[in-house]
């Protein structure tokens, strides 16, 4: 239960990783906080199909590993997808006109890290969790390369970041995300990159950005989206929606 009380995290936290905090505007009294987003971009699946638009919004917790995604995709928004992490389960669903489902996942533990995995990647929308989130791990391979990880129960993600000419994460990389081929996951490399910085609220954010998979040595984009707005309030005790 958040009491309110101010914890900071950073003595955990590598020095060098540290000052890519305080780049991003990064504050240690994030406890409680959480990002609230809302995106617009496109998607697909699969690289021999067209890109469909989208509009999103989307919650990220600083001091715990949880986000929630959920967005409308195609014409009109008739699919509407949630993607999750929440009380360190994984959660994706996703229906035609609200009740038509396509797709459910639920507690697979593939999926798990997956999910912890796309948090991670996305800390560069959520900097205050570098310092309030206690259960990242952060490891620095250089001064411009960084990887930090987390585990939730028996499941561990981990992805690397890569800092642009001016600090900040201009590149993120897996190489063992599990991407859903049927009935199967299948652990892939994954990658991203974050660009179009900008001053918001005190915050240093990347304003675009985009993600794929590596697949038979080729790489196509499946996600590429540009954030519409942005901010990061408290919340009473462990509420997350």
């Amino acid at each position: 239960m958040n009491t309110g009380q101010v914890v900071d995290h950073s003595a955990r936290v590598p020095s060098d990783a540290l000052r890519l905090a305080e780049r991003l505007g990064a504050t240690p009294d994030s406890s409680g906080r959480v990002v609230r987003l809302t995106q617009a971009g496109s998607m697909r699946d699969d690289p021999e199909r067209r890109f469909m638009s989208f509009t999103a919004k989307q919650t990220i917790a600083t001091d715990r590993t949880a986000f929630a995604w959920r967005a409308r995709v195609g014409p009109l928004g008739f699919i509407t997808v949630v993607d999750a992490f929440e009380n360190d389960a994984p959660k994706l669903d996703v229906r035609v006109l609200g009740w038509l489902q396509l797709a459910s996942v639920r507690g697979e533990p593939a999926a798990g890290k997956g999910e912890i995995m796309r948090y991670l990647a996305e800390l560069p929308w959520a900097p205050d969790a570098i310092l309030a989130n206690r259960h990242l791990v952060w490891r620095v391979v250089d001064g411009q390369t960084f990887r930090v990880s987390c585990r939730s129960g028996s499941v561990r993600g981990e992805v690397e970041f890569k800092l642009n000419g001016h600090g900040c994460v201009g590149e993120v990389f897996a190489p063992d995300r599990p991407r859903k081929e049927g009935a199967l996951f299948v652990e892939r490399p994954w990658r991203g990159r974050f660009f179009d910085y900008r001053e918001h609220l005190g915050r240093w954010l990347p304003f675009r950005g985009e993600v794929g998979w590596d697949i038979d040595g080729q790489t196509f984009v499946a996600w590429r989206g540009v954030l519409r707005s942005w901010d990061c309030i408290s919340v009473p005790g462990e509420r997350f929606d």
